[in-house]
């Protein structure tokens, strides 16, 4: 079993990595309120979300990786917007309709996504990235294959939600760092007529962002 505790305190963990490009071009359309970082490990997730301005609750099992999140948090003025949880994700109580967003990345706990969709607001998103088998040569991530998704099986488990983004694809990294991923947006909504926030590498030409 990895010693997370050891590897934060060595730095032998990013100590601000950074969020999903998916998750940080959707984020404008997901509702405000509260956030849940599952394994949040050094707050790859819970920082960028308080510094949206989300309250975030950031769960993970490491003392030492919490107490990096909430220096990250103090450096940049959000203490006030993050809560740390020491608890171990395979036990955790989460609470049910809680939260407008709940976000994992790269921890496999495909056992307790049902609990995180029950932790979900009506409306509330879940937003889930890990990584994938793959034939070609994926040096970064877990050797052991139980650790990561088969394919279409985070789609899947996400069925009982509004899948709203959903992809399988590798990323070519520095130090040919290759990593296969699979990432997961999706929504507690029901019924066959529902509203869609667009695809952000979809906006037109009126839709673009510009800068005043």
């Amino acid at each position: 079993m990895t010693d997370w505790d050891a590897r934060f305190a060595a730095g032998e963990y990013p100590r601000g990595p950074e969020p999903s490009a998916v998750l940080r071009s959707y984020e404008p359309a997901i509702p405000d309120g509260r956030a849940l970082d599952v394994a949040a490990g050094t707050g790859r997730n819970a920082i960028y979300l308080a510094d949206a301005g989300y309250s975030v609750d950031a769960l993970d099992a490491s003392r030492e990786g919490l107490s990096i999140v909430r220096e990250r948090a103090e450096e940049r003025g959000l203490r006030d917007r993050i809560e740390t949880v020491q608890g171990d994700v395979s036990t955790y109580g989460f609470p049910t309709e809680t939260y407008a967003l709940v976000t994992l990345s790269f921890f496999h706990t495909l056992d307790r996504l049902a609990d995180l969709r029950e932790a979900l607001a009506p409306g509330g998103y879940l937003f889930v990235e890990g990584h994938l088998r793959s034939s070609d040569a994926t040096p970064s991530g877990p050797s052991d294959d139980r650790y990561r998704f088969a394919a279409n099986e985070l789609l899947r488990a996400g069925l009982g939600l509004t899948v709203l983004y959903y992809d399988e694809t590798t990323q070519e990294r520095p130090d040919d760092r290759r990593r296969a991923t699979a990432r997961l947006l999706a929504r507690r909504s029901t019924g066959g007529r529902q509203t869609y926030p667009p695809r952000p590498d979809e906006r037109g030409p009126s839709d673009e962002r510009t800068d005043e």
